[in-house]
């Protein structure tokens, strides 16, 4: 089994501040992730689902985000792809890709080339079941906050929504699916 605990601790290098917010996100996200997954009977690799859920904020250590204790040096958007970097290089390509399509409802190559975004030029929209579930969980915790207190769908689907008709489409879908 992977060593996730490793994996986070190493990517948040002695941040203590760091460590906490992005174990505490990541623990309410992975315990919505599974819940659903069991309450609606789907069919998905849990132990996948568990581990990727743990790692999908991983690179946001490299971004500039001082309020959740990141000093990097890239935009917040990026911290999706510096993720998937980081779990690439441990040999995760599976973890990787979660890590890169969770951001908002994914991110399409479109919104990328409209919005003039720091980002690679392709989509990086979830596909798999495993990664729908994960972005979708995602949306009801704050990493500025509470970390456990869960967002109103109302309130998810207007920040969705602030983000274009597409974004919260694929929200919408996911929800349907989901909820």
């Amino acid at each position: 089994m992977l060593d996730v605990d490793a994996l986070l601790r190493k990517y948040t290098d002695g941040n203590k501040d760091l460590y906490h917010i992005l174990c505490g996100h990541s623990e309410a996200v992975r315990d919505k992730a599974l819940n659903i997954a069991s309450s609606r009977g789907l069919d998905v690799d849990e132990d996948f689902v568990s581990e990727a859920a743990m790692l999908h904020d991983i690179g946001v250590g490299l971004c500039d985000a001082p309020a959740i204790s990141c000093f990097g040096t890239q935009p917040y958007i990026c911290h999706g792809v510096a993720g998937r970097m980081l779990l690439e290089s441990e040999g995760l390509p599976r973890h990787a890709l979660v890590c890169e399509r969770h951001t908002g409802s994914g991110i399409s190559l479109a919104q990328i080339e409209t919005q003039n975004l720091p980002l690679p030029r392709r989509d990086m929209l979830p596909l798999s079941l495993e990664e729908k579930l994960v972005c979708y969980a995602d949306k009801f915790y704050s990493k500025s906050r509470d970390l456990r207190a869960e967002k109103p769908v109302d309130k998810i689907i207007a920040q969705m929504a602030a983000h274009g008709q597409d974004v919260l489409e694929r929200f919408m879908e996911m929800h349907n699916m989901f909820s």
